[in-house]
């Protein structure tokens, strides 16, 4: 993750343990040849739907260019956009635009449509039809002159785009072209010509059709703007998108969010604590363009409250907004619950602040600050609901726990749960020189390790008598990753969101959760678009493998978990993840099982950490009796290190198979290293 969420979970757990000098990792008991898995039949606990949540906030391309169709970027014209280390990205990927800007100043990423015509742009500030800036083309007979942008399109399933633009003509000649063309050729696939005459700002719509033989995926083309002979034109507010969108959103990024199954959608993150919630609604094309400080790109409100309320309802999750407690009032947070109720019928939760702890988060809180802050917060938006559901921002337990006694000793009823945050790196082991072997070891001991951790924050919650059974820890935000130098630069050097190996620390994850729904009801996941789920890059989605491991667990949500006990051996870790100090007794073979509200299904989700061996499980099932086929679906590669991207979309995905019922004895399967494997078996009633 970018340094900030490092810092999230580096913050959270800021007393690090101490570690020996000759760390390593060591067996704490040797895994039998066979492993064999009891089930018990029956059982007391229900996995809390809630803790098959995401998370969505406008970082990278998750929002802009992700669950959004719209395909140019600051078509706004505004300047200003990039932060120096994200413009430095930009430029290496296009190093083009850096003679645009010194040359022409046109806004980033445009530039000239024709570079032979020279520089006939002027930016003009203050009378733009949104936000602050428009763009004015001085045409000229010839050369051509205009405006264009490197663009890909999702041609493997669309061929017609929508276009629209804002325009004031100011003399000369009044027609205007809009075109798509190949960016290497500089071929024209499409065009269409525009009549621009109004001296007002006027919205103008057409439409390009591209034809089949002409494209390919992930081909790079440019959307281009020109101006007929000696026009002079303002321009403003561009948009392209395809003709299949689903409102303003991707369809093929909503078909996959659907399968995710997601209970609850946060909208959060560092954006939260600058977050004016009124910036987002309105007319779109009216709402103000600007640079989203917490991560240094443009945010163009396009997803705002209304919008994301519409994303819920495609889902089918509840929403789940972040509270501005950052450079907010209590009064606008108040606003926006009054909002949100006047435009949703249903179910919200709100959460108190987002890392509000940190000082990489604006208007951030000292201890001393957060319960007198939260309860203001939590008093108007109670005031306006008072039956709300409302999560305040804890910290993790590796501290001194002065954090969250502040927000404990609040009156009773001022939140329902206590936010944790999990996002930590996989690919630094506090083991010098550590191996790829033992990096991988070591982070996926982390998911069974820091579970234990959580346990003492609710042992601290549960010390208070009037908080105790009424308040529960929400982990809204949980990611491994593999982190490199940069602002967002990520490495494939160890198990993490982007490869197979992070399949089995998501699974991990998932399993030690579903152990204790308890004590923690609500997770979110980073993030339904980018990290861990769906991704877009040229146009083209796919998911890595941790998105897999969620839609596979998701079927269990509100499922009985049942007991199980097994003889799989166990190993120590010292000198992983400075953080979590040493890690004992890690299972290599990790298995939770459910069965179905009807009682028609049990499902044992099973996890294998051994590096290099295909374990022999037995599982007996005792009492319960399959009556069919069992479905077998299976995450495993050759390598930890295997990934999906635009190329190889499907490269790692869930191999599904059906095994017979055993007509005796216990189940039989082998489980491949590294791996996740999810069991569906019929059951009699």
């Amino acid at each position: 993750m970018p340094a900030r969420i490092v810092q999230t979970f580096a913050f959270a757990f800021l007393l690090t343990l101490a570690l020996p000098l000759h760390a390593q990792i060591t067996p704490a008991a040797p895994m039998p040849a066979t492993v064999t898995v009891h089930v018990a039949a029956t059982g007391t606990q229900r996995i809390p739907p809630e803790v098959f949540g995401t998370f969505l906030e406008p970082i990278g391309n998750s929002i802009n260019n992700g669950i959004l169709a719209e395909i140019l970027v600051n078509g706004s014209l505004e300047s200003g956009l990039w932060n120096h280390t994200n413009l430095e990205t930009l430029f290496r990927e296009q190093p083009e635009l850096i003679t645009s800007t010194n040359d022409t100043g046109i806004p980033l990423p445009w530039f000239p449509l024709n570079p032979s015509a020279g520089n006939r742009y002027e930016l003009h500030v203050g009378d733009a039809a949104n936000s602050w800036q428009s763009l004015e083309i001085l045409g000229t007979p010839a050369p051509q002159v205009g405006i264009a942008q490197k663009i890909y399109l999702p041609v493997q399933r669309e061929l017609t785009y929508r276009v629209s633009l804002y325009a004031k003509h100011l003399s000369g000649a009044t027609g205007l072209t809009v075109l798509i063309r190949d960016h290497d050729s500089g071929t024209v696939l499409a065009q269409s010509h525009i009549d621009a005459p109004d001296a007002a700002w006027k919205k103008y719509s057409t439409t390009l059709t591209l034809r089949a033989q002409d494209v390919r995926r992930l081909q790079a083309f440019d959307f281009g703007l020109a101006v007929d002979s000696d026009n002079h034109v303002d321009i403003d507010e561009l948009s392209l998108t395809p003709a299949d969108a689903i409102g303003i959103f991707d369809p093929d990024a909503i078909a996959m969010a659907r399968a995710m199954h997601s209970t609850q959608l946060r909208f959060g993150g560092n954006f939260t604590s600058f977050y004016h919630w009124r910036d987002g609604i309105g007319p779109a094309d009216k709402r103000p363009v600007m640079e989203n400080i917490g991560w240094g790109i443009p945010e163009y409100n396009q997803l705002g409250t209304d919008e994301f309320l519409q994303l819920c309802d495609l889902l089918h999750a509840v929403p789940q907004f972040a509270l501005n407690l950052g450079s907010g009032t209590p009064a606008e947070a108040a606003d926006w619950v009054r909002y949100i109720h006047a435009h949703h019928r249903g179910r919200v939760i709100y959460e108190l602040g987002n890392e509000i702890y940190g000082a990489w988060q604006v208007g951030y809180a000292t201890t001393d600050q957060i319960a007198a802050r939260t309860l203001a917060f939590s008093q108007a938006v109670r005031a306006v609901d008072p039956n709300a559901e409302l999560i305040a921002t804890g910290i993790g337990p590796v501290t001194d726990g002065k954090w969250n006694a502040q927000l404990l000793n609040l009156p009773p009823k001022s939140f329902s749960y206590l936010s944790q945050h999990f996002v930590i790196g996989t690919n630094r082991p506090a083991l010098p020189a550590a191996t790829p072997d033992f990096t991988a070891a070591a982070a996926y001991a982390m998911p069974f390790t820091v579970a234990e951790y959580l346990d003492k924050v609710q042992q601290q919650i549960d010390s208070y008598p009037d908080h105790r059974g009424n308040i529960h820890i929400a982990v809204t935000e949980w990611l491994f990753n593999s982190k490199g130098s940069g602002e967002r630069n990520f490495t494939n050097e160890s198990p993490s969101w982007m490869n197979e190996g992070g399949a089995v620390l998501a699974a991990g994850f998932f399993n030690s959760i579903l152990r204790r729904p308890d004590s923690i009801t609500l997770t979110d996941m980073t993030g339904l678009m980018e990290f861990a789920g769906i991704w877009k890059r040229r146009e083209q989605i796919y998911a890595v493998p941790s998105y897999y491991v969620f839609q596979l667990y998701s079927a269990v949500a509100g499922d009985t978990l049942l007991p199980v006990t097994s003889n799989t051996g166990t190993y120590n870790v010292a000198g992983g993840v400075p953080y979590l100090g040493p890690m004992r007794n890690i299972p290599y073979i990790d298995v939770v099982a459910t069965r179905s509200s009807d009682a028609h299904t049990l499902t044992l989700l099973c996890v294998n950490r051994a590096l290099n061996s295909d374990v022999a499980v037995n599982f007996d099932l005792g009492p319960l009796q399959p009556t069919g086929p069992i479905t077998v679906q299976q995450i495993a590669a050759a390598s930890r290190y295997e990934l999906n991207d635009e190329v190889e979309p499907l490269h790692i995905v869930p191999a599904q198979r059906t095994l017979p019922a055993p007509t005796s004895g216990p189940l039989s399967l082998t489980l491949p290293h590294e791996s996740v494997t999810v069991l569906h078996i019929p059951l009699q009633n």
